[in-house]
């Protein structure tokens, strides 16, 4: 008889701070992963279509903790 399989998800939490200058540079260097993923899944060369939801959401989660640094400096400078 065939295995069943089991899957379990990992949790991965953040344990290094980056500061709004490095979040930035990642943001641009996703961007411009994710252009070049667009244009290959549309080539017909894009071995992973999945790759473009994964880096859409790390593009949101980047975002996020970009505005999570101004909401927290702002908070401090009151």
């Amino acid at each position: 008889m065939a295995e069943a399989k089991k899957t379990t998800k990992k949790v991965v939490k953040a344990t290094e701070v980056k500061a709004p200058e490095q979040l930035k540079k990642d943001l641009l260097a996703k961007q411009a992963d994710l252009l070049e993923s667009r244009k290959s899944h549309a080539s017909r060369e894009l071995v992973n279509p999945k790759i473009l939801r994964t880096t859409r959401k790390e593009i949101a989660r980047l975002h996020t903790a970009i505005r999570a640094n101004a909401l927290s400096e702002l908070k401090e400078s009151k």
